[in-house]
């Protein structure tokens, strides 16, 4: 079968990684965001559990050229909708247009949805269904006229890790976060702080990442209710997820953070416990002018308030030159800041050593890294 991966622009190589670290070996990575790749139903389940900074994992239903509005709802009621579909299924559609000749998105869900309903009557001889069964939700999405016509797998996006139940102010995407601390110069050996640290995601993200921990491992997705997926294998991948993060437990780790707001921190707490990882991440109220390191290595990993979320631009320049003379400080520690404010570089009084550009939201960012005397 073919599945498409989803992601924010910019994780789609990190994505491509992760899914041939899982065994699947053929995969091509779009432009347009995401990773098509094929594998079997498990090898699909898997990529739910354990893609770190995918959106979503969708079975492609069908991929076709779409011009007009009889041509959308021909070749979708073509396609084998009884084959994934049982009689019972809810099935509601979602559609996404860019570039192309049809570009209402309203429009383009009405016919999706009557094209299956046509097909499912002719393949179950009933003229009405009543949708009360497992979800089977659609995407349907229209790009410089190709349509792309899916059936999500995850149900919820894949950052719903399900530790994250309060967000303070400007909350960072958990997979972005993860790809962050995929970006950088971090290793689970080396030591990690985050000076801004916020409500902790980019430290639990390391976590896991450090604790061989399944992004996935305590939320459900919608395959594992559908028919046709493997529930005996998916219920063994689960429990191999569970014992890999068991037997990881009692690694060293050595993930620290600090905020000036003890509000942001109190979220924090709550979040490293519902991760179940109470005592591995040491959080403490520190003014960024007073935090230092020891001497060695490490990575000060941050997402900085910038201009747009402080309404301040002078109190973001203030923070962004305080976090290079912290990095001055400890002149074995790697720097990395993600900011959209592209006068970071000018406040920190210092060229960084690698750019990349990445999405927060829609905000087009850069993640900095100035490297340590040793990198």
């Amino acid at each position: 079968m073919q599945w498409i991966a989803s992601t924010a622009f910019g994780l789609e190589g990190q994505t491509n990684k992760d899914l041939k670290r899982l065994g699947i070996e053929h995969t091509q990575p779009q432009s347009t965001g995401g990773v098509i790749f094929e594998a079997t139903p498990a090898q699909a389940f898997s990529a739910c559990l354990w893609l770190r900074c995918a959106d979503r994992v969708m079975l492609l239903a069908g991929r076709f050229e779409a011009l007009t509005f009889d041509s959308l709802f021909e070749q979708v009621r073509a396609l084998p909708w009884e084959d994934y579909l049982p009689r019972d299924a809810a099935f509601p559609v979602r559609a996404h247009c860019a570039r192309s000749s049809l570009m209402s998105p309203s429009d383009c869900q009405s016919i999706v949805k009557k094209a299956i309903v046509e097909r499912l009557k002719q393949a179950y001889h009933i003229d009405w269904f009543e949708e009360s069964g497992a979800p089977h939700a659609v995407d349907v999405s229209i790009h410089a006229n190709v349509a792309t016509v899916c059936l999500d797998a995850s149900g919820t996006a894949l950052n719903r890790r399900g530790y994250r139940t309060w967000n303070g102010e400007a909350p960072l995407r958990e997979t972005l976060a993860a790809a962050l601390v995929l970006a950088s110069p971090w290793r689970p050996a080396m030591p990690l702080y985050d000076p801004c640290c916020g409500t902790g995601t980019l430290l639990i993200e390391a976590a896991f990442i450090a604790l061989n921990r399944a992004p996935g491992l305590t939320r459900s997705f919608d395959c594992e209710s559908w028919g046709f997926m493997p529930h005996e294998e998916m219920r063994r991948l689960r429990g191999d997820a569970a014992e890999r993060f068991e037997s990881a437990k009692a690694r060293p780790v050595r993930i620290a953070g600090s905020d000036i707001s003890g509000e942001a921190l109190d979220l924090a707490r709550r979040h490293v416990a519902q991760a179940g990882l109470s005592g591995r991440i040491a959080l403490e109220k520190r003014d960024l002018r007073d935090v230092t390191r020891g001497e060695g290595d490490g990575v000060f990993l941050c997402n900085p308030p910038y201009g747009e979320r402080l309404g301040d631009r002078k109190a973001a320049a203030a923070v962004e030159r305080q976090l290079y003379l912290l990095k001055e400080r400890c002149p074995g520690w790697s720097l990395c800041a993600i900011s959209a404010d592209m006068s970071f570089e000018r406040n920190a009084g210092r060229r960084a050593d690698k750019k990349r550009r990445f999405y927060n939201g829609r905000l087009e960012c850069e993640f900095l890294t100035w490297l340590g005397k040793n990198e």
